[in-house]
């Protein structure tokens, strides 16, 4: 496996968890960008995500670390610290310890899922997750769908990919025939990458050899993207199934990232929306084979930058590469130049500086 050139450390929103993984009391340990962490979920139901180690002697409290009303609580001496990392109780003193805090990270709850916000400058969020059902403004709620987890979902731990990879998947209209086998020709109706939130739109076409004389009014079917930075991407498909996925991708280490594979099926008009649980469960998996497809690909790539890329392919690869840099530390104000691809290697030359 050839390990990402990309830098590993961009900001934005990350998944680090499913919402069913942290339950009331819970202590949950994770590793992303080269720093142990857990998430808790408090008494109330708040979840929290913070460092690992406590800050009195560094006991790791993923290790017995417990959860009592909103604090949580060290295993090596009882010191508790509340969800924004303060120290609130030293049981064998009068006074907690009010100079030191635990660091902890912006969390969004949503879709069944927890975010984390990173930026290794450590600045305040600028730019929201979005809702997989309510950002695409149609009217369609959670109720209209079955739930996703456990079952429609897929997770694979520290692959050699980068954010990146997959983002740049959403313009690539030349793969579907090779990679996924099927005879689809998207027709991008987006590609909006003016602001930290980005939005791909595409009609599905098909081959001349499939579709004969059908025009694309006669298929209406399409995707709908929504890209918060490089962390998260929310899809709906409409037409031929109706479903919604959020793919996210995490950075473990300056080599490896988590992925996560969210997907929502539509409950069937047929059937007044009524729950069909093992159609739901058919063609759920049927949509996590084909982004396996994809992970195949991604787990085994090497970057190439600039990429070769065809006529066709430029505009898009280049707005999305070009938009990608603003993420990067260091560089996220050099995204205007009139040639993404020269933009795009001068970023990461400055951000390995």
């Amino acid at each position: 496996m050839a390990k990402p050139t990309l830098p590993m450390n961009p900001t934005g929103w990350f998944q680090v968890a499913w919402s069913a993984e942290v339950g009331v009391g819970a202590v949950h340990r994770m590793h992303y960008f080269d720093r142990e962490m857990i998430a808790w979920r408090t008494t109330s139901g708040a979840v929290t995500v913070m460092d690992a180690y406590c800050e009195h002697l560094g006991a790791h409290l993923g290790h017995g670390g417990t959860v009592d009303g909103e604090n949580i609580v060290c295993p090596f001496h009882g010191w508790q610290w509340n969800t924004q990392g303060h120290n609130v109780c030293i049981p064998y003193e009068k006074h907690p310890n009010r100079g030191r805090r635990i660091r902890t990270y912006p969390v969004v709850e949503r879709n069944e899922s927890i975010y984390i916000w990173h930026d290794a400058a450590r600045r305040e969020p600028y730019f929201d997750v979005p809702d997989v059902f309510t950002g695409f403004d149609d009217g369609r709620t959670a109720a209209d769908y079955h739930p996703a987890h456990p079952r429609g979902t897929l997770y694979r731990e520290q692959l050699e990919l980068h954010p990146q990879y997959v983002l740049e998947n959403g313009v690539d209209f030349a793969h579907f025939t090779y990679v996924h086998k099927v005879p689809i020709v998207p027709v991008f109706t987006r590609h909006d990458f003016d602001e930290p939130v980005s939005y791909v739109d595409f009609t599905i076409t098909f081959d001349n050899s499939v579709a004969g004389e059908t025009s694309v009014a006669d298929i209406h079917s399409g995707v709908n993207a929504i890209n918060a930075g490089l962390g998260v991407a929310v899809t709906k498909s409409w037409g031929m199934i109706d479903n919604r996925t959020i793919s996210a991708v995490t950075p473990v280490d300056d080599s490896t990232c988590d992925v996560r594979f969210t997907v929502w099926i539509g409950r069937s008009p047929k059937d007044g929306g009524a729950p069909d649980p093992e159609r739901a469960d058919r063609f759920a998996q049927g949509v996590i084979e084909q982004f396996e497809a994809d992970i195949h690909i991604w787990s085994h790539q090497r970057y190439a930058s600039p990429g070769a890329f065809s006529r066709g392919e430029y505009p898009g690869f280049t707005a999305l590469r070009n938009w990608a840099t603003r993420f990067y530390p260091g560089t996220e104000n050099e995204n205007d130049s009139p040639t993404a691809d020269s933009a795009y290697t001068d970023a990461i030359g400055a951000s390995r500086q």
